[in-house]
């Protein structure tokens, strides 16, 4: 049986998995990740934390982390979380401390490869991932790869805009779908409409599971401009399944059918049938950072 290191490093944390080639965790350690501390401090921390593992068996190493990477170069384009870190070879570092061989990915783009390897969409060729959290992120993978484009870059579907007319929010796009569909939208739309009781994601699908015709129209607004954004994708690259997972996402059955009707407005006849999976995998973080390995080195 062949082993990979996983590691999902965050601003926050950093998880050490060791996971076989099924996909199964074997061993899992936390950390606090230091990153205010500096990135040579997280850097030295991953390094120690790997070595308590026995690597003789390990063929490589996946990192996740919470940024675009150029997969050219394994390189963060951009570090918001993790400062000093972009265009930073920190791959490069721990490959010489311990002599394997190390990837680097965008972390919805490891949790894509997850699924789409050992998890909802296994035995899919085209597998096309999103997460629905306090952002939107999302991740192609075609035969157990993500595609990252020219800068890694691709699969960033959270600026892809599904309303007109819409207020200005942050950075992103007038419109864009993760304002107006994620976790951190539905809280605004829901104070805005509810008021306090409707303040968070978890408390709008709460009021809609209970019949609340406000939260319900919430719910199908959602749903919508998620169809909107979903057929937009299935149009470029027509994949074989949807695999949609993070904290929404536990509140499946009060939107997953919604989903399919509306995105089938948006696309050509032949496509409205692409199945809609819910993610399966329970670390998807240390998993697919695993399995991003296990890819890359087949």
């Amino acid at each position: 049986m062949k082993y990979y290191l996983g590691i999902d490093l965050g601003g926050t944390n950093v998880r050490v998995a060791k996971v076989d080639e099924e996909g199964n965790v074997k061993m899992i350690k936390d950390s606090p990740s230091y990153a205010k501390e500096g990135r040579d401090k997280v850097i030295r921390n991953i390094i120690e934390m790997i070595q308590t593992f026995d690597l003789s068996n390990v063929e490589g190493i996946g990192i996740g982390v919470p940024g675009p990477v150029d997969d050219k170069t394994n390189m963060m384009t951009m570090s918001t979380n993790l400062p000093g870190f972009e265009n930073y070879p920190f791959a490069e570092i721990i490959e010489g401390a311990t002599g394997k061989r190390v990837f680097v990915n965008n972390d919805a783009n490891v949790a894509g490869v997850a699924e789409a390897t050992v998890g909802a969409g296994k035995g899919c060729k085209i597998v096309y991932y999103f997460t629905q959290s306090t952002g939107i992120g999302g991740a192609l993978v075609i035969d157990g790869h993500v595609v990252g484009g020219r800068k890694g870059y691709a699969g960033e579907i959270g600026n892809i805009v599904v309303k007109e007319n819409a207020p200005k929010i942050n950075h992103l796009a007038l419109g864009a779908v993760e304002n107006e569909a994620s976790g951190t939208a539905l809280g605004r739309k829901g104070k805005e409409i509810l008021g306090e009781k409707g303040d968070s994601a978890r408390k709008v699908f709460d009021l809609c599971r209970k019949g609340d015709p406000k939260a319900m129209e919430i719910i199908d607004q959602m749903a919508k401009d998620l169809g909107r954004m979903m057929g937009t994708i299935a149009l470029i690259c027509d994949p074989d399944c949807f695999v949609i997972g993070g904290g929404c996402s536990k509140s499946h059955d009060l939107y997953f059918d919604k989903l399919r009707t509306y995105m089938a407005d948006y696309v050509h006849e032949g496509m409205k049938d692409v199945p809609i999976y819910l993610a399966q995998c329970q670390e998807p973080g240390v998993i697919g950072a695993a399995m991003l390995a296990r890819e890359e080195l087949k």
